[in-house]
């Protein structure tokens, strides 16, 4: 930097592109700039007062610098910021689309469990419908069967006591002698057929 009318030129401490150098405070040139006024010696008659040129040249270069640092230092912090926010803004956009898929992807899974649960169900309905049915046709055909196995037991139980009946009367006869048998009066209807 150039000093105004000293000829000088002057680098102005400040951030450098690595942000190492001592950063130059506006208020502190302001507060130096002040004290050189106020140090300054008056003239006679008049409220005007004697300054060094090159040293308020030197405080206003000073402060132009530390001006211009700080105005690039709020445009990196600016610029760092929207970046950031962008950054913001992507992340949340990706976070909302995850979300939204994986909204769509538990619904999705909801409706296949629910379509599934209701087939299953349906298909627990038709088998206990069915196996009903299946038992009455069983339970009718047993029935039948029985029944039919009763009809035939009572009639060989009938066989078999017409057969022990024959064979206790022919016993009985047996021991007849033949006079027994013709002392044997039968009822008179059946007296005819003799």
């Amino acid at each position: 930097m150039t000093g105004r009318g000293t000829g000088k030129t002057r680098r102005a401490p400040g951030p450098g592109p690595e942000g190492d150098n001592e950063t130059v405070d506006v208020n502190d040139r302001l507060a130096a700039l002040r004290a050189l006024i106020t140090r300054a010696r008056a003239m006679p008659m008049s409220t005007s007062v004697v300054v060094n040129r090159a040293e308020v040249l030197e405080l206003l270069d000073d402060l132009e610098a530390a001006v211009q640092g700080a105005a690039a230092e709020s445009a990196r912090l600016l610029a760092q910021r929207d970046a950031l926010l962008a950054e913001a803004r992507a992340e949340a956009d990706q976070i909302i689309k995850d979300a939204h898929f994986e909204r769509d992807r538990l619904v999705s899974d909801t409706e296949v469990y629910t379509v599934a649960k209701r087939k299953g169900e349906a298909l627990v309905i038709d088998a206990q419908t069915e196996a009903s049915e299946l038992r009455k046709e069983t339970d009718d055909y047993v029935d039948s069967s029985l029944a039919n196995f009763e009809i035939t037991l009572e009639r060989t139980l009938e066989a078999v006591r017409r057969g022990r009946t024959r064979l206790a009367g022919r016993s009985v006869l047996d021991q007849l002698g033949g006079d027994d048998v013709d002392a044997i009066r039968l009822p008179e209807h059946l007296e005819g057929d003799r």
